[in-house]
This record gives structure tokens, sequence and C-alpha cells, in this order.
């Protein structure tokens, strides 16, 4: 096998990956369960409680953080894969929630079919630019390609967003299965997202970790459950953040429990590599 051989091939298949111990990546098995809307959320709640928060637009050739919250970013990753920008110069500040973020391109077919190699410079940038943040937020696309595997595989955990919805569990228990044959099943907490009830959260959960546990031999944990809440959809209906607009509601209490876990992991993969 040639060098060049070695390169185009998917570290998360060797095992060979970086991980990092600030990035915290968010995925799903599917679209529609309000991945990207948590990942904003996340990354305020975080900023609020006095953290340094980087958001990553992973979601390459769908990215939308930026729809959401009404940005038109002058520089964005489009500019990094064609080679006229490092990372570290299209990272933006978003004043009104106190974090930065490094936006996508919607539409752009070219990111979502980059080539290993190219893909893997990308993430090693994405390392580098960590390095200045105290967490990093990932918003990963939908589903388990090639893309959404090498990303999730540089962070030190991994929050599955699932919703009570069959075809929602069905894809997530797909991720946690491909992760798993990649080395990365320790790593995959999970969120359950639109719950009507903390008890349904937790019969949401139960299923999904059943079945993971009968087939995988794997336990996930659960990260937290996001309420169903009529604000969240006010507040992406208006591009604002869920905690500048309804900060007290009940969805952004349970964003700030959440948001707490990912902390101690951070703070739990810091010791580890200390340790180290």
């Amino acid at each position: 096998m040639t060098a060049s051989d070695t390169h185009n091939r998917d570290d998360t298949q060797t095992g060979s990956f970086r991980r990092g111990h600030n990035i915290i990546a968010v995925a799903s098995g599917k679209g529609g369960v309000g991945k990207t809307w948590f990942s904003i959320s996340m990354a305020h709640a975080l900023a609020r409680d006095g953290k340094r928060v980087l958001l990553f637009d992973g979601d390459l050739g769908l990215a939308n953080v930026d729809v959401q919250l009404g940005l038109m970013p002058k520089r964005d990753l489009n500019d990094v894969i064609r080679g006229r920008l490092g990372l570290d110069k299209v990272v933006q500040t978003y004043e009104d929630g106190g974090f930065d973020i490094i936006a996508g391109r919607s539409g752009q077919a070219s990111l979502s079919a980059l080539p290993s190699q190219r893909l893997a410079l990308l993430r090693d940038q994405l390392l580098e630019v960590a390095e200045d943040y105290d967490v990093v937020i990932v918003d990963l696309g939908a589903g388990v390609d090639r893309t959404v595997r090498m990303l999730s595989a540089s962070a030190t955990r991994i929050l599955l967003i699932s919703t009570d919805e069959p075809t929602s569990l069905t894809d997530a228990y797909a991720f946690i299965k491909l992760g798993n044959a990649a080395g990365m099943s320790k790593n995959v907490s999970i969120v359950v997202n639109m719950a009507s009830s903390l008890s349904e959260a937790e019969r949401t959960y139960k299923t999904l970790l059943k079945a993971c546990e009968n087939f995988l031999r794997i336990t996930p944990p659960l990260a937290g459950m996001v309420r169903l809440d009529s604000k969240v959809k006010d507040a992406i209906r208006r591009q604002t953040p869920l905690l500048t607009r309804s900060p007290n509601c009940d969805a952004a209490e349970d964003i700030e429990d959440i948001a707490r876990t990912v902390v101690s992991y951070i703070a739990d993969a810091r010791k580890q590599k200390n340790a180290g």
C-alpha cells in the first residue's frame, strides 16, 4: 500500500484518528429531530456559563446554522475547502450569543463529497482551532456517511439526538451500530428531544438502550432530555436563540441541564488526557 492509499482511507476504520478533548459532536440518525437547533442552543448555554465556545457547522452541503440565526456570513467553509483561507480565518463572532461560529455552505455539493485526504486536513485544522476554546460544538449532518464518521471520531463525546418516532429510533440505532464497528460507541451519549414528558423521554431512551444492550452489548448513557416546548418553534421562526427569547421556558432549562453534563464530559476528558 502506498502513502497516498493510506491518506485516502477512512481513519475511522483504522483507529488512527486524533481526538479533541473539548470537542462535542451533535449527531442524528435522521433529519428533522432538532439537531441544529440543539447545537445552537448548547453553544449559547455554554457561552452564558462563561465558556469560550466555537460552533462549527459540519453539515457539509446542507449547512443551516447561519439560517437559524439570521446571519449572512462573509466567509465560510467553502473558502477553506477551496484553499483560499485557513479555518481560523473564517471564524466569526456571533455577538448576540457570545460565541464564535464557523459557517458551512448550504447547497454546495462539493463540500459533501470531499476526498478523504481533504476531509482529514479539514479535521486537523479543526483540532488546531479548538485549542483556543473551552468547548467546540460540531453540528454534524444527519446520517452516518464518511464525513459524519470522520468528524465524529474527532470528538471526545458524541451527543446523539433522537425523538420517540420509530424512524428516528431506528436510525439512531444504526448510527450507534456503525460507530460501534469503528470503535466509537463508548463515546456516544443519548439526548431525547421533543419529549412530551419525562416519563416519555425515559421510555424512548430505554427502547434504544434495550436494542443496544441486546444486539451490540453496549450501554450508551442518557445525557439528558429536552421537553416539547412551543417556545422553541417561536425562537426558530424569529431566528433568535431560545435562551435569549425565552430563557425561563421548559426547553431552556433542559438545555442548561445538558450543558452542565457536557462540561463534566470535557472535564473528565481533560483529566484522562493529563493522566496519559
